[in-house]
């Protein structure tokens, strides 16, 4: 298939900038393209650096994940592109208050917000072998952000100590959950 066809199929049937209803299109597979997104967010196509960024944003507004692999969808096409870690990176956060409820905004680098408001939204993982937190927040569906260094900071910095499940953890709350990052003890 040829990338001029794919980019004027997805022109014709995303419109604005908003996140396509993917979820309700299952096209025939027509193959891989070689788009990579790397592990900082960055999208290649033949292992140069994509930089039209409202050509990233159009793909990441058609971008769907099943199972484990990720596909540029449209209604008509599915092709499937290579991600390194998660395809987006959340690269700005926000604290909103509504009345007595706070939520945490995130802003990603093609610029998808998303409020954490479920238990589910969160994980973070400890790399090996240092330990370092990575944390991540889910934007839509099952499409994933890393949340970047500076926004992990100011997360942590608004962090209490908490019981969760009958230890002190030190941990940050959004929607009335507390999100537990480490145990207390481990901070002694």
């Amino acid at each position: 298939m040829q990338t001029i066809d794919f980019e004027k199929n997805v022109v014709k049937h995303i419109k604005g900038s908003k996140p396509a209803p993917v979820h309700l299109w299952n096209p025939p597979f027509c193959g891989d393209l070689e788009i990579h997104i790397d592990a900082n967010g960055r999208w290649f196509y033949q292992k140069s650096e994509i930089k039209r960024e409202r050509l990233i944003r159009l793909f990441a507004n058609i971008l769907k994940k099943e199972n484990d692999k990720y596909f540029l969808v449209t209604p008509v096409e599915k092709v499937g592109i290579t991600v390194e870690d998660v395809p987006f990176i959340a690269t700005e956060i926000d604290l909103i208050t509504k009345g007595k409820i706070t939520l945490f905004k995130f802003t990603t680098n093609v610029g998808d917000s998303t409020y954490l408001k479920e238990h589910n939204q969160f994980d973070i993982l400890f790399k090996k072998p240092s330990d370092e937190p990575q944390p991540y927040v889910n934007v839509r569906s099952n499409l994933f952000a890393k949340i970047d260094r500076k926004s992990f900071y100011r997360l942590v910095d608004s962090c209490t100590e908490a019981s969760h499940k009958g230890e002190n953890w030190l941990g940050f709350h959004s929607n009335d959950i507390f999100f537990p990052l480490v145990k207390s003890k481990k901070l002694d």
